[in-house]
């Protein structure tokens, strides 16, 4: 009688937490808040940056700051045209060029960017920044590290919040943060799932055509991404994504409805 009771408080909790993704509305469990998880971000966030070389003063980073900037704009009017302002409360908005040969770009919750130099190639100039820039942005928005580190309590068995999380087993849930948005130094961000990177992508495309940005270019940018993942080894940023053909058909099926942010969105 005990275990079926313990069943549902725990069925009805995992209902309780459900949330709903921005645009693609899938159903995803969410026990943690932003207001547990940002600070926690922040923090990790400065310590990537502490141990990295950063060259946000130059050409290149300031053009990704720029490229920032604007999707960040694009995504506070997106959610305050469909009522959802709010999924960006706490955020700090930051955006950062780092010196690192990774093909690699990553935002953590709360807005915190960050650019490896390597991946400026692929990008060739600021439309290939925005499309990465939306891709990353997105993760932030649909809330998918939160996701993570929510199913990541579950499977160890930790049901309440971070702090409860802690105060029961500070080693594990640090651990299992860690894993959610990454480990910090010169490492990149842990991979999202195949829906995650997918939904990621559908948003991303709609940030940076309201930001101003051709989506029509986004399908190329990940014909060049696939490209160089043609070597021995393939780019951090493609590990266990979608195909490169799915994702390409995705972003084209979706590309009417881009078009039409884009064009509402052009002086």
């Amino acid at each position: 009688m005990f275990k079926k009771i313990i069943t549902f408080l725990f069925i009805g909790l995992i209902a309780y937490s459900c949330a709903t993704v921005p645009f693609s509305g899938r159903r995803q469990l969410n026990l943690v808040s932003n207001a547990e998880v940002l600070p926690l971000s922040y923090d990790q966030y400065e310590k990537v940056l502490e141990e990295s070389e950063v060259i946000t003063n130059s050409t290149e980073g300031k053009q990704v700051v720029n490229v920032g900037r604007k999707i960040a704009a694009a995504v506070e009017k997106y959610l305050e045209e469909n009522g959802q302002s709010d999924m960006t409360e706490g955020f700090s908005w930051e955006f950062n060029l780092l010196k690192n040969e990774q093909v690699n770009a990553w935002c953590m919750p709360g807005g915190k960017v960050a650019f490896y130099t390597g991946i400026l190639p692929i990008c060739q100039d600021e439309t290939g920044i925005a499309v990465v820039m939306g891709h990353e942005v997105a993760h932030a928005i649909a809330n998918h590290a939160r996701e993570r580190m929510s199913q990541g309590m579950v499977a160890n068995g930790l049901l309440g919040g971070i702090q409860a999380a802690m105060g029961e087993n500070p080693t594990l849930t640090q651990t299992i943060f860690l894993q959610a948005i990454g480990f910090g130094g010169q490492v990149g961000m842990l991979k999202f799932s195949r829906d995650q990177e997918l939904e990621a992508d559908q948003l991303g495309l709609i940030f940076m055509a309201i930001a101003g940005y051709d989506p029509r270019e986004a399908p190329a940018f990940w014909e060049r991404m696939n490209a160089q993942a043609e070597g021995p080894r393939p780019p951090e940023f493609l590990s266990t994504h979608p195909g490169p053909e799915r994702r390409i058909d995705q972003l084209n099926d979706q590309m009417n409805e881009a078009m039409e942010y884009y064009r509402e969105n052009q002086p």
